[in-house]
């Protein structure tokens, strides 16, 4: 395996499948055997998962919401997320822990760096809830945080786009896709990859970034085994 210890950056929209809110079960399932084939390959894995599926700080602030008020519900959202996740990959025969950054003691241990670590070094997959625990920081801050601290080899973010291109796949036809980049060309070109902290805090403490479609099955496992799939950022 190319990579010993990965974060998953998931978005909580991406949990929507085809719905309009909320959780799809089979997107939920697909999501829980990619983790589980990169388990077996003795791979460790910490997630952090997104709550825009449920309810975003930023959408809730623009309709007249106390910013942080709205937050701090952004948290629980991805709390909600973290044990639906949670959940999922217990029924594929994982052993899981879900940390949380605000205290919620009945449904999630508190994040504890050296306690994290010990979980994944012991197999289990570890899920990082309520982001940074602060309202203004997104889970992608959230999300290169923890990536740091446990010392991960790379963050892995799973889209539904199947990586970094010129512009918007989506809008644009004729954009086309970068197979690596460098972080200084991100910036320059204004490609949306990450929040500016998020981006920033990774670029400082050289940790690559991978972007890549995880609705897609099977491209996890090829990410791990160092097939070229979905964009690099790096140095």
């Amino acid at each position: 395996m190319q990579y010993k210890r990965i974060l998953l950056k998931l978005s909580g929209e991406a949990l929507m499948g085809e719905q309009q809110y909320g959780i799809d079960p089979k997107r939920l399932e697909l999501y829980a055997e990619q983790i589980q084939e990169v388990v077996d390959k003795g791979v460790e894995v910490a997630i952090v998962i997104g709550g825009g599926n449920i309810f975003r700080g930023v959408a809730g602030a623009s309709s007249g919401m106390d910013r942080v008020q709205g937050d701090h519900m952004g948290m629980l959202a991805t709390i909600i997320n973290g044990l639906a996740l949670q959940s999922a990959l217990e029924n594929k025969g994982m052993d899981t822990r879900l940390q949380s950054a605000i205290k919620i003691n009945e449904v999630a241990e508190p994040f504890i760096r050296r306690r994290a670590m010990r979980h994944l070094e012991k197999g289990r997959v570890v899920i990082f809830g309520g982001g940074t625990g602060n309202p203004y920081f997104t889970t992608d801050s959230a999300a290169v945080l923890r990536a740091i601290e446990i010392e991960a080899d790379v963050i892995l973010k799973g889209t539904r786009v199947d990586g970094i291109y010129t512009s918007d796949p989506e809008k644009d036809k004729s954009a086309t896709k970068f197979d690596t980049i460098s972080f200084q060309d991100v910036l320059k070109k204004g490609l949306k990859v990450m929040d500016t902290t998020a981006f920033t805090l990774s670029q400082e403490n050289e940790l690559p970034i991978v972007v890549f479609d995880m609705n897609k099955k099977g491209n996890l496992l090829k990410i791990v085994s160092g097939e070229n799939i979905g964009t690099v950022v790096n140095l």
